[in-house]
């Protein structure tokens, strides 16, 4: 479990760390957009207080308090999937990117009343209009580990 709390640890630090540069130190709250590498990466402020792509927006306060249960519970089933399976080292892994991208929307709801997203990526003529995270990369990349990396027990 020590390998979950410390990959975790440092996800959220790293979500954190972004949202705090780019949405207090960089303005982009006022701002509302930065070109850093046109058209590939572009820095568009958006207060997503729905689930993914915005959906569910309009839903008002009750769905916040929603949205930050359901990324507590689900947190804790992978934490205790985890513990209770003895996951093998990369679905360690793979579960603290998870629970760390996740406590970090869930902060983000408490502080901000929805998740900062500011990451924004184009290419080839299509202008993708969708911003994200560092804990939306890592809500992704922590389940996409845990359901495709090789599991820790052999089969009998």
């Amino acid at each position: 479990m020590r390998t979950v709390f410390w990959v975790a640890f440092w996800v959220f630090l790293l979500d954190q760390a972004t949202k705090y540069l780019v949405v207090h130190m960089l303005d982009l709250r006022r701002l509302g957009a930065m070109e850093v590498w046109p058209p590939f990466l572009n820095l568009r402020m958006a207060w997503n207080t729905g689930i993914n792509f915005g959906m569910l927006a309009d839903h008002g306060a009750l769905l916040r308090w929603v949205l930050i249960a359901v990324a507590l519970v689900i947190s804790a089933a992978v934490l205790w999937w985890v513990h209770a399976e003895r996951a093998g080292r990369w679905h360690r892994i793979a579960a603290g990117v998870l629970v760390g991208g996740a406590l970090g929307n869930v902060i983000d709801r408490l502080i901000y009343g929805a998740v900062a997203d500011f990451l924004n990526m184009s290419c080839c003529g299509i202008n993708n209009p969708f911003a994200f995270n560092v804990a939306d990369v890592a809500i992704f990349a922590g389940a996409f580990g845990m359901v495709l990396l090789p599991g820790g027990k052999k089969p009998s």
